[in-house]
This record gives C-alpha cells, structure tokens and sequence, in this order.
C-alpha cells in the first residue's frame, strides 16, 4: 500500500473538521446559505493554518449537487466525486511563485471566460498571490474586479502587506489564526489514536509547539517521530530526535541560581554545549522558562503556559521558591543576553556572563541594602 503522509492524508474536508479556523468556516458556511457568493477571496495568515484546505473545501461545497442541511458537501454526487480524485474541471489551481509574469496571467484570464462543463461555479485558487509580478497583478485588475457570473477567485497569501491595495479593495478578506498549542496536542492525539501510536502527552506537546502555529509543521514532525520511534513515542525520544532542550536543564539551572551556585551553572551549560546546543538557542530558553515562572506566581495567568500537565505542575511548584524581584531581574539579564548576544565577540562567555550574573541576584540585592 502506497504511504500517504499524515498532512495529506488527514486533511480535512469539510467545513466541520477544520480546526481552529471555526470564525472563518462558519462565514463561509452562511454566505453559501444566504447564496451571497462574492466573486473574489482573500485568504491570508502563516504557512500550514488551513488556507489552501478551506479554499478547496468552499469550492466543493459550491458546487455540490446535494448540499447537507448544514451546507457541507455531500462528498457522493459526481461533482463531489470528481473533486476527491483530483478530476474536477471546475476547480483550477495555480501557483503564484512559478506562474507569475503577465502571460501567465493572461493565459488565466483566457480560461476564465469559458464556462463550467459540470456545477455552476469555476473557482481559480491561486497560491502565494503576492508573488506576482506588479504588471502581472495589473493584468489580473480588470478581470477580478469584472469576472464572468460563473468565476470566483480564492486568492491565498502568507504576506498580505505585500498584494497591491488595488488588489485587496476587489476581495474579502479572511485572516486565518496560527494554530494554538492546545488544538494541535488535541489533533495529533486524534491522528495517533488512527495510526495506532501510542505517545506520550509530553512528547505531542513539543511537537505541536515546536510546529509553532501550522497544523502541516505538526503533522510533518509527527511523521518524522514515528519514522525514528515507531509505534511508540516517549518524550525523550521527540527531544532527542528533534534536538529540544530539555525542560530539566532550565528548573536544575533556576534552582541553581536560587543557591548561588555559579560553577554548578557553568558545569551545566558547558554540558549543554557539548551536547551541541547554540548558545542563542539555550539562552531564548532560558528567558522563556523564567517568563512561565512568572506566569505560574499568579493561578489565571497560568493557563497561558503551552506545556503539558506534568511540566506545567513543575512550574507552579518551582514558581513559588521564586519571588517576583528575583523574577524580574533574571527576565532583565537574559533578554539583555539574548539582545546583545550576536555583536557579541566571545559568545560563549557573553552567556558565561549572564549565567554568573543570575547566581548573583541576591547577593547583589544584599549589597544594596547594605
């Protein structure tokens, strides 16, 4: 059987199973309901968040022969058929990035003018629209302001600054959200219940922040994990494969700093070092592990850690060992670490630096009431 990987076989296909964009699914489910069709769209927001899925699934659904009552498609007319094994003619697709000069534009604007062989609509989604060139956009002015009654264009972009204004007055405009931590975890769990994997929480929690808002980032580690683990998946194994620090670096360094132990910090980045971490990479760490120390000091600002149950747990414990003083200046010294770190000419002691400045805040402290 052929391998189909988990971004491509898991996506979704209708309205319903598009997660995390539910504001702009259920505009698009009303506008099919009170029939107010606009003939250009605009979808904008970060790579792998569901643009181009939700431009094909509007396109489906419009031209569905037997549209649910909650305006699905019926995904079993020969409209529906023909879309979900990539046969339909009344779906075109294109590519901005490759076909971006004015005869590729004018190819397009040739194929517009000729009507739907089957369904009443022919919606054109044309990818990374910014990537067009400005004649190109110019050529495209006359027809996305005028199309024919049958034309709709979904135009899709991760750079929305970047399309002419001339453009943009012709569209509605739908800004789709990153993707939370919360919705990925939620996902992948689904996906790995369906490939029979077995994970633990703390392993999907990584990976669904290290994909860092896009649902296809995740879906892709998660294939990577399962080709280096197999069917089961521990936390160790994720932040080995994906050269994650480890959270226990950070709560052993923060413990440290609590004692004043300077050469026990030093002995741990150096390991850190030899593990092959970047130094930039450890101390943006560092600077984020302190800010959900922070977060934990008070229960409702808590929840806006994206972490797992167990680590969260940590945090709160640790949190309170740390009052809000030490707090504020341990923030102070590693966001000055971490602005300065690339002028910096030895970088390795610019964090030695830092680290031996966080061993000693109290004393410091003690100093100035002295």
């Amino acid at each position: 059987m052929e391998y189909i990987v988990s971004a491509r076989k898991y996506r979704p296909g209708t309205f319903d199973s598009v997660e995390g964009q539910e504001n702009i699914t259920s505009t698009l489910k009303n506008a099919i309901k009170n029939r107010q069709l606009a003939h250009a769209y605009l979808f904008c927001g970060p790579r792998g968040v569901g643009k181009t899925t939700c431009a094909r699934i509007f396109a489906k659904t419009i031209n569905c022969n037997n549209i649910s009552e909650d305006y699905e498609a019926c995904n079993e007319c020969e409209s529906c058929r023909s879309f979900n094994e990539n046969r339909s003619y009344n779906i075109h697709e294109l590519d901005a990035a490759s076909n971006n000069s004015v005869d590729d534009i004018r190819q397009l604007i040739d194929q517009v003018r000729v009507p739907p062989s089957m369904g009443k609509y022919s919606v054109y989604i044309i990818d990374e629209v910014h990537m067009l060139s400005p004649s190109a956009f110019n050529a495209f002015l006359k027809t996305l302001e005028e199309p024919p009654a049958h034309a709709i264009f979904i135009l899709a972009t991760t750079e929305k600054h970047k399309i002419l204004p001339t453009i943009l007055s012709r569209c509605q405009t739908f800004d789709f959200n990153r993707i939370s931590t919360d919705v990925a975890l939620e996902y992948l769990k689904y996906v790995a219940g369906k490939e029979g994997v077995e994970a633990e929480e703390e392993a999907l929690t990584v990976i669904a922040s290290k994909a860092d808002g896009a649902m296809r980032d995740a879906l892709s580690i998660f294939d990577q994990i399962v080709a280096f683990s197999g069917k089961t998946i521990t936390y160790q194994q994720v932040i080995e494969n994906l050269n994650v620090l480890d959270y226990d670096y950070y709560f052993k360094l923060t413990e440290l700093f609590l004692k004043e132990d300077t050469t026990g910090a030093l002995l741990i980045y150096n390991e850190i070092l030899n593990n092959g971490f970047d130094g930039s990479h450890f101390i943006y760490g560092m600077s984020c592990h302190f800010r959900d120390l922070l977060m934990c000091r008070d229960s409702q600002t808590a929840n806006l850690l994206e972490v797992g149950e167990s680590i969260r747990n940590r945090y709160v414990e640790q949190s309170k060992h740390c009052d809000e003083e030490f707090l504020y200046e341990a923030l102070k010294i590693t966001t000055q670490c971490e602005l300065n770190y690339k002028t910096a000419r030895n970088k390795r002691l610019h964090v030695e630096f830092a680290l031996i400045s966080l061993s000693r805040i109290f004393i410091e402290k003690k100093k100035q009431l002295n």
